[in-house]
């Protein structure tokens, strides 16, 4: 068995919503009002039952022979006597067809019958009369016999069901006023929502797959204001539609750099392969030659493979490798690195500046020397001869700082970001890994790389964890 379906649009629903609102409203409205109108009637006629019922127990209303019903009755009111002794009888008080004056008819055996069988009571009491109709009756004990006195239910029966047909009628007149102002006011009301769905609509139709995307669709400013619901919905797509934009951008950034990387690898692999064929084939040629071709043969494989080695290094930080975690002595880390610098290039002044109190902290020893080792090279690559580098040991960490020309405005806001390279003062020789592996490493140590630079003065900050107190062996 099919379910049915719901109205799809919320336009409908809220519709089809008010429109039942205002019909239960109807209903309940119409039940009272025929209900309480039904009673008020019967109060009434009860009250006309009485009164014909006193004048029906008087000297004159028990008379057989008289036609008098009292004043004011309407059609259809009887009487009926009926006595302890003798013959019961009874009339009704009808309408000649085609006369302009009533008369008293006689009650029938079968009328007779149905009123005789209902108790004395003195509260008007509702019976069927046979060919008569629905009667609301009064029966009183008097002497010698029971009076019946009652008046017929057929005009309150036409009256309360002329008030329902009415009520009926402007229900469905009130019901499709709701239907025909519900649904503009609703359209009016939702008009908003529906500029908001445009805009995700225009938004989905751009070519977001590739290349760079200019996202420029956004819900009007007078459409977000969070205090209503719609403000909400506008303020939180155009939040979420300046993240996808950022996304985009930064993706297409990243494609950008991922090509570069490629070509920049590419360069880099082709040349020491170039020169191992080349030195190779000279080998081949002159046999004389093989010792020095041998040297170079081995240089340009050492070449390829720290370069290799990064990128492995890059790929097993990205997945989450856990690194060796043990008590690093960080001041005598950096004494070695600073002394390594100085035996390697005499034409910089390398100072080190460490606290009177050793340094320690928790992690992968060789990992943090190769933090500190690029950081010394890349100041080394990037300094022009006579500048001076100094590298100073802190609670936190330390720091690479340089007097050389800093890094291109343009260039330091993604020093730490892979395959970046700069301008050729700044980036001789390299892929651009140097100082992404620093940041990688120091991320994975739970650390974090701060980068501040302008001519004459550059500052990379690394801060580290402090040592466990009890690390892992």
């Amino acid at each position: 068995m099919t379910r049915p379906h719901l109205p799809r649009t919320l336009t409908a629903r809220l519709v089809a919503v008010a429109v039942l609102l205002v019909a239960l409203a109807a209903l309940l409205i119409g039940t009272a009002t025929a209900l309480a109108m039904q009673q008020n009637l019967d109060r009434r006629l009860d009250a006309d039952v009485r009164d014909a019922a006193r004048f029906a127990a008087g000297p004159r209303g028990a008379d057989r022979d008289g036609d008098d019903f009292g004043p004011g009755q309407q059609f259809g009111t009887l009487k009926a006597y009926q006595p302890d002794s003798g013959t019961p009888w009874g009339t009704v008080l009808s309408e000649q067809e085609g006369a302009s004056f009533s008369a008293s008819t006689a009650l029938d055996a079968g009328q007779l019958d149905a009123l005789d069988a209902l108790p004395a009571s003195g509260d008007p009491q509702t019976v069927d009369v046979p060919d008569l109709g629905s009667y609301r009756v009064l029966v009183t004990d008097v002497r010698g016999g029971t009076v019946v006195a009652g008046l017929p239910r057929g005009e309150v029966r036409e009256t309360v069901e002329r008030l329902v047909q009415l009520e009926l009628l402007t229900g469905l007149l009130g019901v499709l006023a709701a239907a025909g102002v519900g649904t503009v006011v609703v359209r009016r009301q939702l008009a908003p929502l529906r500029e908001v769905a445009a805009t995700a609509h225009r938004v989905a139709e751009l070519p977001l797959a590739s290349g760079e995307i200019e996202m420029a669709a956004r819900v009007p400013e007078r459409l977000t204001d969070e205090r209503t619901e719609v403000g909400q919905v506008g303020a939180a797509l155009n939040s979420m539609l300046d993240h996808v934009e950022d996304s985009l951008a930064q993706r297409h950034r990243s494609e950008l750099q991922v090509r570069q990387f490629v070509a920049d690898a590419s360069h880099e692999l082709r040349t020491p392969l170039a020169t191992i064929a080349g030195y190779t084939e000279l080998a081949r040629r002159r046999p004389e030659t093989s010792g020095t071709a041998l040297d170079k043969v081995e240089t340009e494989s050492a070449r390829m493979t720290a370069l290799v080695e990064d990128l492995l290094l890059l790929a097993r930080l990205d997945a989450g490798r856990p690194l060796e975690r043990q008590t690093v002595d960080l001041s005598r880390l950096l004494l070695e690195a600073v002394d390594d610098a100085r035996v390697v290039d005499r034409e910089r002044s390398w100072r080190l500046a460490l606290p009177d109190e050793p340094l320690v902290v928790t992690g992968d020893e060789a990992r943090l020397h190769q933090v500190v080792s690029n950081l010394l090279a890349n100041a080394r690559k990037h300094t022009p001869a006579g500048s001076t580098v100094t590298v100073t040991g802190t609670a936190e960490g330390f720091t690479v700082h340089d007097d050389g020309p800093g890094f291109a405005p343009e260039l330091a806001p993604h020093a730490f970001e892979r395959f970046t390279r700069g301008d050729a003062a700044r980036t001789r020789g390299g892929a651009g890994l140097g100082l992404s592996l620093v940041e990688a490493i120091v991320a994975a140590h739970g650390g974090t790389v701060r980068l501040s630079s302008e001519p004459g003065d550059t500052t990379i900050t690394v801060r580290l964890p402090s040592a466990d107190p009890s690390p892992r062996p």
